[in-house]
């Protein structure tokens, strides 16, 4: 119940726009809301709950620190005195503590609707809510916006976020029984703003083996000191393992958080090639937080740290394989796996089809037609 209970405060918090980028919502923004007008005494009460926050639960507590200092001397200096635009003010106080911080995870949301007071996760879901949480997943089909079968017996999976791994646990077994007879497949992350950890880790596991491997681990700040999460891939899933084939990940500077850790974990463990833009650089996962009536922020709590390069992507992002502009990165993950089909197969008959179909797929891309 622990688990259901934090599900649906990731929900409402999202309902709420206090959470940072993430799934479909992270590329299209949020939805347009009425602006509302405040004082001196509502921007004081937003600029004090979040120096407070930030020091009570940001992941670097000397960031903090500075963040605090930073504000207050803008707030002396009189920068906020002349906003009374609740979205400008949302707006100017991310900039600023982004400009200490650099993290990207880290900004200040404003609500047109009032937000509770009590957090979600300190009560029980109701039997409604557990059951709107369930059909608003139900209709994002867990974050799988395609999957198909490309000409060349490629396998396509676009998804626009990493959901809820239980719930969405059948929806990923169908993917992979439906590209299980597939010679490569290709992940479309070009649009795909994150989610949950535990969502990465099952996809991921579908493309190894049996045996566990350690793909990230969550550093979470507790008090002084921090607790560590490690993720690992899953002794058993419910579908078919897609392994012994060629991933293709395709990337654009909108992919982040969770589906750079995707782009991450593959790359560093030889499992897929990536192909695309360098990805947007955020690696602090964290949470929601209220700081007044119409104001909230998302607030890093974790780092994450690979267990094989011991650091993550936080501000650099995820530097693909094969660097080329995102429009591109479908053809040309398309013709790699086409071009390895043709070295790989003995049929003349279909060589001949597979090497048609690269020509047709080079003229799009203006590339010169290969040799037979």
């Amino acid at each position: 119940m622990d688990r259901l209970k934090a599900l649906f405060a990731l929900a409402l918090c999202a309902c709420l726009m206090l959470i940072a980028p993430c799934a479909a919502a992270a590329q299209q923004g949020p939805p347009e809301q009425p602006d509302m007008t405040l004082d001196a005494a509502a921007r004081k009460e937003v600029i004090e709950s979040l120096v407070a926050k930030l020091n009570e639960a940001y992941i670097f507590a000397d960031t903090a620190a500075k963040m605090e200092q930073a504000v207050r001397a803008r707030a002396a200096r009189g920068e906020y005195e002349q906003i009374t635009s609740a979205k400008q003010f949302a707006e100017k106080l991310t900039a600023d503590v982004q400009e200490v911080s650099r993290d990207k995870h880290l900004r200040v949301r404003y609500s047109a609707q009032p937000i509770p007071e009590r957090p979600a996760a300190r009560r029980e879901p109701t039997a409604e809510e557990r059951e709107q949480y369930r059909r608003n997943m139900s209709r994002i089909n867990y974050g799988f916006d395609k999957v198909e079968r490309l000409p060349g017996n490629i396998g396509y999976v676009e998804f626009r976020g990493f959901t809820d791994e239980e719930g969405g646990a059948e929806t990923v077994a169908a993917v992979f029984n439906f590209l299980a007879n597939t010679d490569a497949i290709i992940f479309d992350l070009r649009r795909n703003g994150g989610g949950n950890p535990k969502m990465v880790a099952l996809i991921c596991s579908y493309l190894f083996g049996p045996e566990p491997v350690h793909l990230n681990s969550l550093h979470w700040r507790e008090g002084k000191g921090e607790r560590v999460e490690e993720f690992w891939t899953l002794k058993e899933v419910a579908g078919k393992r897609y392994t012994g084939k060629d991933v293709y990940v395709l990337t654009s500077n909108r992919t982040f958080s969770g589906a750079e850790e995707f782009s991450y974990n593959l790359k560093n463990l030889k499992r897929g090639t990536i192909i695309g833009e360098t990805t947007g650089g955020g690696a602090n996962p964290g949470g929601g937080v209220r700081l007044s009536a119409h104001f909230g922020a998302f607030i890093p709590r974790g780092r994450a740290v690979s267990p094989i390069t011991k650091t993550n992507w936080e501000g650099t992002g995820v530097e693909p394989d094969v660097k080329v502009p995102a429009d591109q990165a479908l053809r040309t993950a398309q013709l790699l796996a086409l071009k390895k089909a043709v070295e790989r197969t003995t049929d003349e008959e279909l060589k001949g089809a597979l090497r048609r179909e690269i020509e047709s797929l080079q003229k799009e891309v203006g590339q010169s037609p290969v040799k037979k």
